[in-house]
């Protein structure tokens, strides 16, 4: 390769553990490593093998294979110069050579927890296979740190690491004055240990320096291996998180075959039902394997696997609530994982208090954060969903107390003042310091996009939250007693009381001069104007309190001021405070978060709407060739980027793999067929 290509590509194994880097092996981020385990818990990551440093040496001619950026941006070795070509599937495999001469080729694999051991659920496998003219020596240095996924490891007198050597494997550990690290081992198949500790200082992350944050690291090497390899033949590594003492299987020629083998099977099965080549037409350049096979990297279980969580995004996210619920369609109904669902609702449901369910949920101790007023009406929203696929009523009656906590809790006032203002019904909350809804940035304690009072796809969701109600009230009175009959009967027309006043009420939002709606009405009542994608939001959920009219004009509106190839801007670029580059500091990032980004995740609400208000034979109003080009070849091959510019060229930004768009898609493709 004559150029540094530094796409990316990433491996997840159901347990919130992942690998990351890029093409010409050289880490730019923070989170790029071959191991970041999660064995706590989903969302907390700690980088314990960044990679392998390798070198092979050929009839006493070396070759350094490796790529680094270090502080002074110099790049070294030059190993990406021999690199001869990278492929992603089945797995990312890269090929160094020379032609006529020889050949290394490198695969990765981080195995589901669903097809590893219970002993190895937290590992990777690293198979290398040399061809040549005659035999050749690899080295290969790990380079180890023990350290949040956020942050940097720095050499100091302090941080150790304990090393125990034996013939096919070595056992690390960090150690500290206070602390003892995550313990985990590396093993080989053949080749001969070499202890020799070195630190090695100041690695370099340009992606890092480019969004304004710290960007070097020291990274410790305890040793290398070296192996003997004759033409033809090939030695494996895995890196497992675990105790010395726990049982392992012995590594062999045919480790990595094996289990490649076992990961192709479990996603043939998982998705048996929707690996039909018509499934996607409008899509057909992006093989459905591929679409599912992405979605599947953000389905996370914990060890036990009685509870599901979904990934919000890669590298940094962890799970939100809000994230999960817009994903769930996507990723558990639309691929007919419906236990998923599920499990994932009932979990979230626990967590309701006070009639709201956080946005962030406990990790490590600390307290949920009930700072959001959509969640709850996510929540229900998608049981709905969910009940109408599944027709799973016993469901249905285990869960209804949840639904019933959070209309209590609307309807009586919980906290910030959340409440249904009598006059009109519609949910409203007067504190202009907390951001409730998903335009939640905050930067100096204010938030960047002010929206408390009535916004407007918060009482779409109420309305279609109180029909939802109505319809599960007046089911379950058929199935109960007379008595308990008879209070769900009450409850129901209760439900359909208010359902009717807030339909009546939405059309407050109606801004007749644009054929829009307006985005809030404020505590005092003024009228917010500002376009946004929120109106898009408010007419798709599935009971819909616009009329078919409004809804297409809304979508045509839509179409000419926010519609990029990529998603929705966050705000039309006509309105003043517009931001149409998300880059610089993390102040100015925050600041465009939603003040034009365009975002990814509604670009599959956008075209439901579209298909659901002008019907499937009206063309789409955009071509998706770009689209399908940044999912197959830019940023992180067979993801989607979280947002992207909402100036031209809508260059990508944010978490280089998100949830939502993955699911979007899916969701759209397979309800069209």
């Amino acid at each position: 390769m004559d150029d540094l290509d530094t796409r990316e590509w990433l491996l997840t194994n159901g347990l919130g553990s992942f690998a990351s880097g890029t093409v010409c092996d050289a880490r730019t981020r923070t989170y790029h490593g071959w191991l970041l385990a999660a064995p706590q818990f989903p969302g907390q990551r700690s980088l314990l093998l960044s990679h392998l440093e390798a070198s092979l040496e050929i009839a006493g001619q070396g070759f350094a294979l490796g790529t680094n950026f270090w502080a002074s941006e110099q790049v070294e070795p030059l190993g990406y110069q021999l690199l001869q070509s990278f492929e992603l599937n089945p797995v990312p495999t890269w090929t160094w050579g020379q032609p006529d001469n020889w050949q290394l080729r490198r695969q990765l694999l981080m195995p589901s927890s669903s097809v590893s051991s219970p002993s190895s659920r937290h590992h990777l496998l690293i198979h290398y296979t040399y061809q040549g003219n005659e035999a050749a020596v690899l080295r290969l240095r790990p380079l180890i740190a023990d350290r949040d996924q956020h942050e940097h490891q720095q050499q100091s007198p302090g941080l150790s690491f304990s090393q125990i050597i034996s013939s096919q494997h070595v056992f690390l550990q960090a150690l500290t004055a206070t602390t003892i690290g995550i313990p985990w081992q590396l093993r080989w198949s053949q080749g001969h240990y070499h202890p020799d500790s070195v630190w090695y200082w100041s690695y370099y992350y340009p992606e890092e320096a480019r969004r304004g944050l710290h960007c070097l690291e020291d990274l410790y090497s305890p040793g290398y291996l070296s192996v003997l390899l004759q033409p033809g033949e090939s030695v494996t590594l895995e890196a497992c998180v675990g105790l010395l003492t726990t049982a392992l299987e012995s590594l062999d020629a045919q480790t990595f075959d094996r289990a490649l083998k076992a990961e192709q099977d479990r996603l043939a099965t998982t998705f048996a039902p929707l690996l039909q080549p018509e499934l996607c037409p409008p899509l057909s350049s992006i093989p459905v394997t591929d679409l599912l096979k992405a979605s599947d990297q953000f389905i996370v279980y914990p060890d036990d696997r009685t509870q599901t969580s979904i990934i919000a995004g890669y590298p940094w996210f962890g799970e939100r609530s809000r994230d999960s619920l817009l994903a769930l369609p996507g990723l558990t109904l639309a691929t007919k994982r419906f236990s998923l669902a599920r499990n994932l609702l009932e979990r979230l449901g626990r967590f309701c208090w006070q009639g709201l369910i956080p946005n962030v949920l406990p990790v490590n101790g600390n307290d949920p954060v009930y700072r959001s007023l959509d969640c709850s009406l996510w929540w229900i929203e998608t049981l709905g969903l969910y009940l109408e696929a599944t027709q799973d009523w016993e469901f249905l009656a285990a869960e209804y107390s949840v639904v019933k906590q959070i209309y209590k809790a609307f309807t009586a006032g919980t906290l910030h003042n959340i409440r249904v203002d009598a006059s009109d019904g519609l949910l409203t909350w007067d504190d202009a310091n907390v951001a409730l809804t998903w335009m939640d940035t905050i930067v100096d304690g204010k938030p960047i996009t002010p929206r408390h009072g009535k916004p407007v796809e918060i009482n779409a969701l109420w309305y279609s939250a109180l029909c939802w109600a109505s319809q599960w009230a007046a089911r379950l009175a058929n199935s109960s007693s007379a008595i308990e009959a008879d209070k769900l009967q009450n409850q129901a027309r209760r439900y359909t009381q208010q359902a009717e006043q807030v339909k009546l009420s939405l059309h407050k939002f109606w801004h007749s001069r644009l054929e829009y709606l307006f985005d809030r009405i404020a505590p005092d009542d003024q009228l917010d104007h500002t376009i946004r994608p929120n109106a898009v939001i408010a007419i798709s959920v599935y009971h819909c309190g616009f009329t078919p009219e409004q809804a297409r004009q809304i979508l045509q509106v839509a179409r000419d001021r926010l519609l990029t190839p990529y998603g929705l801007r966050s705000l039309a670029p006509s309105d003043p405070a517009y931001i149409g580059r998300c880059e610089g500091t993390p102040w100015q990032r925050d600041r465009a978060y939603h003040q034009g980004s365009a975002w990814s995740g509604l670009l599959g609400v956008f075209l439901r709407s579209w298909h659901r208000f002008y019907g499937t034979d009206t063309p789409l109003p955009i071509e998706l060739q770009p689209l399908q080009h940044h999912f197959q070849a830019q940023v992180c091959f067979q993801q989607i980027s979280e947002i992207f510019d909402g100036d031209f060229p809508h260059q990508p930004r944010g978490a280089i793999a998100q949830a939502q768009p993955i699911a979007e898609l899916i969701r759209w493709l397979t309800t069209e067929q």
